[in-house]
């Protein structure tokens, strides 16, 4: 757990010094432009993978959930399905939420 909790941190710092670092200049702004735009659509790319995985890794959890707890539970069935709905609505909102931020910034 420790090695995990390093890694998110490290990524975390990562994550947050990285827009300094790669912050353009005054002087070559015209002709790094190219060059800044493939790397929005690269990254864009990646992005919305990460979310679609993660929103696919939090589907299936949700899922196994609401399955465990039909099992467990068959009268609290219409609770656990709706709980489920709203879940699964709320987890799909981050890759919709992320596509929607990719079309708008991304200008081909």
């Amino acid at each position: 757990m420790r090695k995990l909790s390093t890694f998110v941190l490290m990524m975390a710092a990562v994550l947050i010094l990285a827009p300094a670092a790669f912050a353009a200049q005054a002087g070559g702004a015209a002709a790094a432009g190219h060059t800044s735009l493939t790397w929005v659509i690269i990254t864009s790319g990646f992005s919305m993978a990460i979310a679609s995985g993660l929103c696919g890794i939090g589907m299936g959890l949700a899922s196994m959930g609401s399955s465990l707890g039909f099992a467990r539970n068959p009268a609290a069935s219409t609770v656990i399905q709706n709980m489920l709905i709203l879940s699964l609505a709320l987890i799909e909102s981050l890759a919709l939420y992320t596509f929607l931020i990719i079309f708008l910034k991304v200008k081909v």
